[in-house]
């Protein structure tokens, strides 16, 4: 699995700001449908009360991806995020979060901090947009490409679609 840059809320100062509740929310649960699509995967995603600008963030992830260590920083950087709300625009923080899986939070703060990545990132969120890719997370089988957080039912789909497509094109 390869991870791709995308700069989630661009305008998002560098400092972040304070996250307002969405209508429906409640201090530990998301509103719907995206409180359904949780609990139906046995997820734990709890408001955020804090929006990080993204660049350090993927920058770190960028970091990670390089150490080979991409699926176990994303999984751990999900779980700080939604489940302690720790804050991901903070260099300290995403250090925190390397070391737990066995990387360098030192170097990887460092990495970070001096915008090692950040052409990478802007690159790639470039690239993203050129595709016509305008949110988070967009999945990619073939030729099929949806975004957004969708129940499983929708995955089924579309891989069933892809390999129909395969099929026909006597790829299979």
């Amino acid at each position: 699995m390869e991870g791709r840059a995308y700069l989630l809320r661009p305008d998002t100062p560098q400092e972040g700001q304070a996250r307002e509740p969405r209508p429906g929310e409640t201090d530990d649960e998301l509103s719907d449908p995206l409180r359904t699509y949780a609990r139906e995967a046995n997820l734990v995603m709890r408001p955020p009360r804090y929006t990080p600008n993204s660049l350090y963030s993927l920058q770190a992830t960028e970091y990670a991806q390089e150490q080979g260590k991409f699926l176990e920083y994303h999984h751990a950087a999900y779980q700080a995020y939604w489940d302690r709300r720790a804050n991901l625009g903070d260099p300290s923080a995403l250090a925190d979060i390397g070391a737990s899986v066995g990387l360098d939070g030192d170097e990887l703060k460092e990495r970070v901090e001096s915008g090692y990545y950040a052409r990478r990132v802007i690159d790639q969120y470039q690239e993203a947009l050129g595709y016509g890719i305008r949110g988070i997370p967009t999945f990619v089988f073939d030729n099929l490409l949806f975004t957004g957080a969708q129940p499983y039912e929708v995955f089924r789909r579309v891989m069933d679609k892809a390999l129909e497509n395969r099929a026909a094109a006597g790829q299979a």
